[in-house]
């Protein structure tokens, strides 16, 4: 026999035998009172139910309770629970007619505790439908957000003095201004290495002085904007996303609908145009130190920075130049414009938020991917 008291309130819990326990309640049963003994109660329970007789049944004798509130409510429930949950019986007896309509307002029981869910058991053929059809799905959305974001982009433009242009700045100067140590900090590495790299295999036909204008095409080309566009992916856009996706889940997106408010154009945009002028500035700032840092690692090959000037002079263009700048551009529209989307698509709870940045980085990363093959063949084909 168990017997907890405190001022207000005590319970006695007895085993008579493995199959029938019964609890005995007196007193105040508030979160006050409940506190003393909910805890080993419960253990007690536990301890009882393992028994595992073939038929245990728990009696609860509330004739002596003289005030109850949602918390003893609470204390009851989930001394039922246990028993259901276990496959068990439970009674409640003497409850005052006064608490009856309390605890009946609860009932089923069941509904506050639903089942987990089975893990699925699905074929292959079916696991790749639901595959195949989530993909579809997540198509259809993004060529919706596509079209909308291209109209309001229009709509930017056409109309400039509405446009939240403090908000421009902000995202700006967080996607910009802040991201420039790192960009640099990576820049100059990939530098480093590609040159070194470069070098081990020019020096075999004695051509290391054409290391740096080849290296430096490469940048200008294509690396400077990927190298930019990832970093941006993994701090502007899951920034954008996990910003968004708060609101969502604070209802304030759903408040601005309320005002007549378009979430489009008060969220969304003010942060595309953001992405769409700091990617080309990063761009432009990433290739100069990866340049620089391609001349500076030959220069431990005995060629003098003037000598790779000179070699960049001839092999660089201007069409090389706007190439990447206008990869870049495209990149700031994806990187802004998927952040945004999957911080739109964010569900409910604290958990949703971290799934809708990890959606934003993997997606941003895969769009930019794709985006750079079509620009690759586009540049094959026309010669840009």
């Amino acid at each position: 026999m168990l017997k907890t008291q405190n001022q207000t309130s005590n319970a006695t819990w007895q085993i008579h035998s493995p199959a029938l326990a019964k609890l005995e309640l007196q007193g105040i049963l508030n979160i006050h009172g409940l506190q003393a003994f909910w805890r080993m109660i419960r253990n007690s329970q536990d301890e009882w139910l393992k028994l595992s007789a073939p038929s245990q049944h728990l009696e609860i004798d509330a004739s002596k309770v003289t005030y109850l509130d949602g918390a003893g409510v609470a204390f009851l429930i989930d001394l039922q629970y246990a028993q259901v949950k276990a496959q068990r019986d439970v009674q409640i007896t003497g409850l005052a007619e006064r608490f009856q309509p309390l605890l009946k307002q609860f009932e089923p029981i069941e509904k506050f505790f639903p089942k987990e869910p089975e893990p699925s058991n699905d074929g292959f053929i079916v696991s790749v439908g639901k595959a195949t059809a989530n993909i579809l799905q997540d198509a259809k959305l993004l060529i919706t957000f596509i079209g909308q974001l291209l109209a309001d982009l229009v709509w930017a433009f056409t109309n400039p003095t509405k446009v939240r242009w403090q908000d421009f700045v902000v995202a700006a100067v967080q996607a910009g201004i802040a991201a420039m140590p790192i960009i640099a900090l990576v820049s100059f590495l990939v530098g480093v290495i590609l040159a070194f790299q470069s070098a081990v295999g020019m020096r075999q036909f004695g051509a290391q002085s054409f290391v740096a204008p080849i290296v430096s095409l490469g940048i200008f080309r294509e690396l400077g904007p990927l190298i930019t566009a990832i970093l941006l992916a993994g701090r502007s856009s899951a920034a954008f996303a996990a910003e968004i996706g708060t609101m969502k889940v604070n209802n304030e997106v759903d408040a601005l609908t309320t005002a007549g408010l378009n979430p489009m154009r008060f969220l969304v945009i003010p942060r595309v145009l953001a992405g769409i002028l700091v990617a080309p500035i990063l761009t432009i700032f990433a290739n100069l130190i990866s340049v620089f840092a391609v001349c500076i690692t030959m220069t431990t090959y005995k060629i003098p920075m003037i000598a790779s000037y000179n070699g960049l002079l001839k092999t660089i263009h201007l069409n090389d130049i706007f190439s990447g700048l206008l990869k870049s551009i495209l990149f700031g529209i994806v990187v802004a414009g998927i952040g945004c989307l999957r911080g739109m698509q964010t569900g409910t709870g604290a958990a949703a938020v971290g799934i809708a940045t990890t959606r934003a980085v993997v997606s941003s990363i895969v769009m930019i991917v794709v985006v750079d093959g079509i620009f690759a063949y586009i540049s094959t084909k026309t010669g840009f």
